[in-house]
């Protein structure tokens, strides 16, 4: 007996692509967060690609905005500056009528990271500012949003490293304090936000502050296999071989080399 197929009502259908689109994007930032290799690179770049074509089809601009953001983030990592900001700018155009401040925030401050990288300071500050007027507003009602991570903790780490590339270092800084200071920041974040504060602090010519808080970047981060963190690690170990007569500075040079391993 041969059966008629089975048509999926629109809304199931819809539901259907915005579920796989979710699932795609998890892979996708899986793949980016393994390793640093171009092989990574690509296969992440192909799920956040496909990720926003599932999106698309269930006409859910905040899962396009999503996707949209993973390889914006990409483009500014690798320093192709006109593409981030292109993204960024679509990131925006998708969530900008979205019933959620976290997205809203999550995608403005997504322009202003993208824009910053692209030395345009004025697109970067007036994005920044939008992203904080939307993480300021009460979050939505819970669900299924993929921005509903992005925290006001989260906001501040990544508001605090954007005025670091804009050369606001005591902002840059204050923000950072902020993030750490606001619970619901999972180990990994920390470990990063640590390794950002001590970068600045360096920067602003602290560099006992800087250690101090390296010191407990290393704490935190060991243990944890993730490549943002490895990539402190050994940025964290070049920024110290100018201290190569301090113990301290060996020492935690010799630390992040037996934790990277």
């Amino acid at each position: 007996m041969v059966h008629a197929p089975v048509r999926l009502a629109q809304a199931t259908g819809r539901d259907l692509f915005a579920a796989t689109s979710q699932l795609v994007h998890l892979a996708g930032w899986m793949a980016q967060d393994e390793g640093d290799t171009p092989e990574l690179r690509g296969l992440a770049q192909r799920y956040y690609a496909h990720s926003f074509r599932l999106a698309a089809e269930a006409g859910d601009p905040e899962l396009s905005a999503t996707a949209l953001r993973g390889l914006a983030v990409q483009c500014v990592d690798l320093g192709y500056r006109a593409e981030a900001v292109q993204l960024g700018e679509a990131c925006v155009d998708y969530g900008r009528h979205l019933d959620n401040p976290r997205a809203v925030a999550y995608y403005e401050a997504t322009l202003a990271n993208a824009a910053a990288q692209d030395d345009d300071r004025r697109m970067a500050t007036k994005h920044l500012a939008m992203s904080e007027a939307a993480i300021g507003k009460p979050a939505a009602a819970g669900g299924d949003s993929w921005a509903a991570h992005y925290s006001p903790g989260r906001w501040a780490h990544e508001s605090g490293m954007i005025l670091s590339r804009l050369g606001d270092l005591d902002a840059a800084e204050e923000h950072l304090h902020l993030a750490l200071d606001i619970h619901g920041l999972d180990r990994r974040t920390r470990a990063i936000v640590l390794a950002d504060l001590g970068c600045v602090r360096l920067r602003q010519g602290d560099a006992d502050g800087a250690m101090v808080t390296w010191r407990d970047f290393l704490d935190c981060a060991d243990g944890i296999r993730s490549v943002k963190v490895q990539a402190a690690l050994q940025d964290m170990r070049v920024r110290l071989r100018r201290y190569s007569g301090v113990p301290e500075a060996q020492e935690l040079r010799e630390r992040a080399a037996r934790i990277a391993d």
